[in-house]
């Protein structure tokens, strides 16, 4: 058993610095070292668009940037002993693994990959139906026959196991589909420390560990709301890194001579994203307690982790679905100084009423005044008179194409046919776009079940 192992966060979303990794991996040094990265690629609606992506090119549906940034940095990896786990792999992890093995053949490094399978149950929902499984929405309680015919993706949330087990094979890189974020850091704990699954505040403590690093810098300065005038450097700010110990505890810090900041409050203000029931943080390998954590600042970028005490996991993958839902469309025009307000509420009611008039049904209509109350809505407390320029934005929403078609043919002719504006909208005429809808349920975990393939090239 090692008495410590650091866990560097590479990515927190698709689309995310793209350097990122590479910058955590190449500093890594003895002053500074990185025994695993995660990197974290997944949101609900990714999974749909990938699944797109999939059934355009069968071998498309993972993140592409994925295989550039691990060509990049594969040798140091490989020289400095550095495993990454990702989620990376979408709904075609098997398609990443192998892409990846042809740059590791291109530069002459062998390298061992596992993936991690089975959480992708598209084409196996209606064998769960006919089970009994209704895979009600935890929202509404409605069951997912009701939008059966318009599912577009099914993944399961897998947690820390399986990849745990790709870890124990000997994975260099853990490639999975739709496994939870905290997972990712969790697993290389387990591994490393020994930890059983049923001892849940160890279980707990690495979740809290990987919902901290899940972000990317958002718990090192990034995105930071208490004090951001304190963040040093952002153009070249330093992902967080969890410094982790067999107890349970850990330290949050970063590489040195880096951007950002990790203190009390950045750590503080991540553990408070996305949380719910803070006494009940619900994962596929625990129920970890948000209220029992413990931080201390250290100084020097360093914020301690402790105590943290969890409850056994429920019988449940939590199941993220999405299903078509319609279609959408926005459009802007911007008006200006004289009358501001006046001539931008005005427009808003002219195209009310000749889309009235045309008989366009939607099941919402939003109109937004970008720079004066957009964010804060009727909270906004600003003089319309003082506005000098304002940006409105239409958005409609609604299962009749027609109607949105209609809706981007309506706003161009303002510009002639209202108040005087700054000529030109944005974009060119409004399409009608695919709204995707977030159906979550539940399944018994003993209704499906995770694979594991480690192999070489």
């Amino acid at each position: 058993m090692k008495d410590k192992i650091r866990i560097a966060s590479g990515q927190g979303f698709w689309g995310d610095l793209p350097n990122a990794p590479i910058d955590q991996v190449r500093r890594a040094s003895k002053e500074s070292p990185l025994d695993y990265m995660m990197m974290d690629y997944l949101a609900e609606v990714t999974m749909s668009i990938m699944q797109k992506q999939k059934l355009r090119d069968p071998k498309a549906g993972y993140a592409r940037d994925l295989v550039e940034v691990i060509d990049a940095m594969l040798p140091d990896l490989v020289s400095k002993n550095i495993r990454v786990i990702t989620n990376g792999g979408g709904v075609n992890p098997e398609g990443c693994r192998d892409a990846i093995f042809e740059v590791a053949r291109r530069r002459g490094i062998p390298i061992k990959i596992g993936v991690v399978l089975g959480d992708n149950i598209l084409d196996g929902i209606d064998p769960l139906l006919e089970a009994g499984h209704q895979l009600k929405n935890m929202e509404t309680g409605e069951p997912l026959t009701t939008v059966r015919n318009k599912v577009l993706s099914a993944n399961v949330y897998f947690g820390a196991w399986p990849i745990v087990e790709a870890l124990r094979q000997g994975a260099q890189i853990v490639i999975t589909g739709r496994t939870t974020d905290t997972g990712l850091t969790l697993a290389p704990m387990i591994h490393e420390f020994g930890w059983t699954a049923d001892d849940w505040d160890k279980m707990a403590a690495g979740t809290v560990a990987g919902h901290i690093l899940e972000c990317g810098a958002q718990s090192s300065g990034g995105n930071f709301s208490a004090d951001w005038k304190s963040v040093k450097d952002f153009a070249h700010i330093g992902f967080p890194i969890a410094e982790a110990y067999p107890n349970g505890d850990f330290v949050i810090t970063k590489h040195p001579k880096t951007g950002g900041r990790v203190s009390r409050a950045s750590v503080a203000e991540q553990l408070l994203y996305e949380i719910g029931d803070p006494r009940e943080y619900i994962t596929p390998d625990c129920v970890a307690d948000f209220t029992s954590i413990k931080l201390e600042d250290l100084g020097k970028d360093r914020v301690r982790v402790s105590d943290i005490k969890g409850r056994p996991a429920t019988d449940f993958y939590k199941v993220s679905m999405s299903y078509n839902d319609g279609f959408s469309a926005f459009g802007t025009i911007t008006y200006t100084w004289p009358d501001t307000m006046e001539k931008a509420q005005l427009a808003d009611k002219i195209l009310r009423s000749r889309l009235k008039d045309a008989g366009c049904v939607y099941d919402e209509m939003r109109t937004e005044y970008l720079g004066v109350n957009s964010c804060h809505g009727p909270l906004t407390k600003v003089n319309f008179n003082d506005v000098q320029e304002v940006v409105v934005r239409w958005g409609v929403r609604g299962k009749d194409k027609k109607s949105i078609e209609r809706f981007g043919k309506e706003i161009a002719p303002l510009l002639l046919t209202g108040p005087p504006s700054v000529t030109g909208v944005a974009g060119g005429r409004p399409k009608p776009s695919e709204v995707v809808a977030y159906w979550p349920a539940l399944l018994d975990k003993r209704a499906v079940t995770p694979r594991v393939i480690v192999s070489e090239p």
